[in-house]
C-alpha cells in the first residue's frame, strides 16, 4: 500500500477545504449573498479558482493513485506535492488577476501529465509481467 501518496491525498483534500473557506470569506467580503456566485469580479475569480480545483481533482487523484500503486509511491507523492503547489500558485494568481493564474496552471497540469504517464507506464509494466 502506498504510504506517501496517502498523506499527499489528505493534504490535497485539506487544501481543497481551505479553498472552500476562502470562498465563504469572499462571499461576505464582497457582499455576494448566497446562493449567488456572480456579481463581483474579485469574488468570481476566487470562486472560479475553487471550482476549477474541484474540476481537476479526478484528473489528479486517479493518475496519482495508479502511479503510486503500479510504478512508484515516492515519485507519485512528489508529483502530488508539485500539483498542490501549482494549485496554490494558481489560486494566489487567479485571486489577483485572470492572467496571473497561468504559471500555477502550467505547473499543476504538467504534474498531472507526468502522473498520467507514470500511471500508464506502471500499468503497462504490471500488465506485461502478469
Amino acid at each position: 500500500m502506498p504510504h506517501y501518496t496517502t498523506f499527499v491525498t489528505l493534504l490535497a483534500v485539506a487544501f481543497y477545504f481551505f479553498l472552500a473557506t476562502r470562498v465563504a470569506v469572499a462571499h461576505g467580503k464582497f457582499g455576494i449573498q448566497l446562493p449567488a456566485t456572480t456579481g463581483n469580479p474579485d469574488f468570481e475569480r476566487i470562486y472560479r479558482a475553487h471550482v476549477n480545483t474541484l474540476e481537476w481533482m479526478p484528473t489528479f487523484l486517479v493518475p496519482l493513485w495508479l502511479c503510486a500503486i503500479y510504478l512508484n509511491d515516492v515519485a507519485a507523492a512528489v508529483l502530488g506535492l508539485v500539483w498542490i503547489v501549482g494549485r496554490a500558485l494558481y489560486f494566489a494568481g487567479y485571486s489577483k488577476a485572470v492572467e496571473k493564474r497561468l504559471p500555477g496552471f502550467f505547473i499543476q497540469s504538467t504534474a498531472c501529465f507526468l502522473l498520467f504517464i507514470g500511471a500508464a507506464v506502471g500499468t503497462f509494466i504490471h500488465w506485461a509481467n502478469t
